[in-house]
């Protein structure tokens, strides 16, 4: 009879996300019914091109007028449960949590990022079989920008969004293999 070995911390590394970090609301950043929301959409695939389907996104990014302060209320609690009742649906809080569905797609809606040059929205990427999250950028134009201008061609454009109808943006993340994301190491 074999011996049965106990898992070790690579081994619980996920699926997990999607239990009890996404919470309502996540997804909307921007106030309810704002006349300026945008979308910011797209699939997270693997390494061999397969979406995935319980990954988990966090999105930062500057308020319209380039102030980086936000508003809290992303992560309100009940006070007489003590769980998570989400977003108050009016304050633009420049952060946003979103799973992947079961296609491996996401959604995020919130309103355009004033940043002082060109326009992104920050991603953070958690999946599994990642043992540390990843860093990226979504751009919403192209043009002059540090870092774009230090990627060749085909690097930088991993990081523009995709503009299209009804004020959506297309941002697919891929996380390794051909066409992979530029992904950011901070220190």
């Amino acid at each position: 009879m074999a011996e049965r070995l106990l898992p070790t911390p690579s081994h619980t590394i996920g699926p997990f996300y999607g239990h009890a970090l996404p919470f309502p609301g996540g997804a909307e950043v921007a106030p309810q019914g704002h006349s300026d929301a945008i979308t910011l959409h797209g699939y997270v695939f693997d390494g061999a091109g397969t979406p995935i389907p319980d990954a988990l996104l966090d999105f930062w990014q500057a308020a319209p007028d380039g102030s980086l302060k936000g508003a809290p209320g992303s992560m309100r609690r009940d006070p007489s449960t003590g769980g998570f009742v989400g977003r108050n649906g009016v304050d633009f809080t420049g952060y946003g949590r979103v799973p992947t569905d079961a296609d491996g797609h996401y959604a995020l809606h919130t309103l355009p990022p004033g940043n002082a040059g060109l326009p992104y929205i920050s991603v953070c990427v958690f999946a599994r079989g990642l043992t540390h999250h990843l860093f990226t950028r979504a751009y919403l134009a192209d043009g002059a920008d540090p870092l774009l201008d230090s990627l060749p061609a085909e690097r930088r454009a991993t990081l523009i969004a995709a503009e299209g109808a009804n004020r959506t943006y297309r941002f697919d993340i891929r996380l390794q293999g051909e066409g992979e994301t530029v992904f950011l190491e901070f220190q």
